[in-house]
């Protein structure tokens, strides 16, 4: 009964809505504790949004914007108090009336008489000729480039001043290094050369060898007076052709005739290259090194590089490495091998044997023709950077390493 008047109460628009009964735990309902009266809350009077008071924005004391005095932008002064005119009535001159830079009166762009191309002065007020009336220069008439100078800076043609080995001046020396030194001949030829009795000391024949000589001692070879010159070293990339000497009897070219010109000095082969053998030789003046570097007690090393007209088997490769018997003595190559992976007929060998054509008489005893014979290395000197039949300077770094025989 009591849940339908509370269904009843609460159906009722405007009606007071009863305060169900509460619960304990144990079942027993009670009225809650009086509080005081309360006030329905439906009963409370509700005041509009609208009512509630509120002071218009519009009220608030306000200077509408269109009423503010608007000073004209022109009317304000510049930077600096500087009055300005306001820009509009700033009389516009057109562009052809303004003068031009210090104060030169411009024409306008478009009265400028236009010159042709062809008329303009060149550079300098000198007067230019169309390009078209140029007369062609034909191409052999042309300069050719300055010819090489071999003086010039960084030129392996320029005669380098070496420094001379450690001796002292005043210590006699022997008469053949004397000859040798001054690059007469070689010590062995100079002792032949004091045999035959033609050098002199100081005025007088000299016939005992192993005589000694000091710098100030005056020596005569043929009656020509002779003097310890600088060393000079000259490397020469030898073609086919030439004959290793200094003089020819049958009037043949000689590689003196490559090296013309080179040096004051009189320099002269070290060793020597078959007529038709290419490659590394030296030419020098000075005695010493040249019998160092032909005696056979030092043994250079020496590398060829052949050309035969056949292949050359493996067991002929064995046979020149462990020794062929010749008609004057047994030989072996230190190396030998191909110098081709994919050519048989081209051989590389290393030898320091100095005999005459001893390269060519090993492959002539195993039956081979020698077609080209070219001396790649010799005693630590390759001919790079130097094309067949020209030369160079050694330069001071290869001198001493010759000197000190690094080169073996």
């Amino acid at each position: 009964m009591e849940n339908e008047d509370w269904k009843k109460a609460f159906s009722e628009e405007g009606g007071k809505r009863p305060r169900r009964p509460r619960i304990q735990h144990n079942g027993v309902s009670h009225e809650p504790v009086s509080r005081g009266p309360q006030r329905p809350y439906g009963d409370r009077p509700q005041r509009p949004y609208g009512e509630r008071p509120q002071r218009p924005y519009g009220d608030r004391p306000q200077r509408p914007y269109g009423d503010r005095p608007q000073r004209p932008y022109g009317e304000r002064p510049a930077y600096g108090d500087r009055p300005q005119r306001p820009y509009g009535d700033r009389p516009q001159r057109p562009y052809g009336e303004r003068p031009a830079y210090g104060g030169r009166p411009q024409r306008p762009y478009g009265d400028r008489p236009q010159r042709p191309y062809g008329e303009r002065p060149a550079y300098g007020e000198r007067p230019q000729r169309p390009y078209g009336d140029r007369p062609q220069r034909p191409y052999g008439d042309r300069p050719q480039r300055k010819p090489y100078n071999p003086n010039a800076k960084y030129s392996f043609k320029k005669q380098i001043e070496y420094k001379e080995a450690h001796y002292d001046p005043n210590e006699p020396m022997r008469l053949n290094k004397f000859l040798a030194n001054a690059g007469i001949c070689s010590r062995r030829e100079a002792d032949e050369f004091i045999a035959a009795g033609v050098v002199k000391v100081n005025g007088e024949v000299v016939t005992t060898l192993g005589a000694k000589v000091s710098p100030t001692d005056e020596v005569r070879f043929h009656e020509d007076p002779v003097s310890i010159e600088k060393k000079v070293y000259v490397l020469l990339n030898k073609p086919k052709g030439y004959v290793t000497t200094v003089e020819d009897p049958q009037d043949r070219k000689t590689v003196m005739d490559l090296v013309k010109g080179a040096c004051r000095e009189r320099i002269y082969p070290v060793g020597r290259l078959d007529r038709n053998t290419t490659g590394v030789l030296l030419l020098t003046n000075d005695g010493e090194l040249a019998s160092k570097l032909t005696h056979p007690q030092y043994r250079k090393k020496k590398i060829y590089h052949v050309h035969l007209d056949r292949n050359v088997t493996a067991a002929d490769l064995r046979q020149i490495a462990d020794g062929i018997q010749l008609e004057d003595g047994e030989v072996h190559a230190d190396a030998v091998e191909y110098a081709s992976e994919t050519d048989k007929k081209q051989v590389g060998i290393e030898i320091h044997s100095g005999r005459n054509r001893i390269v060519r008489r090993i492959f002539e005893h195993l039956g081979y023709k020698v077609l080209k014979l070219d001396r790649v290395y010799f005693a630590g000197l390759t001919k790079k950077l130097v094309k067949r039949g020209d030369w160079r300077f050694l330069t001071e770094k290869e001198v001493n390493m010759l000197r000190m025989g690094a080169f073996e």
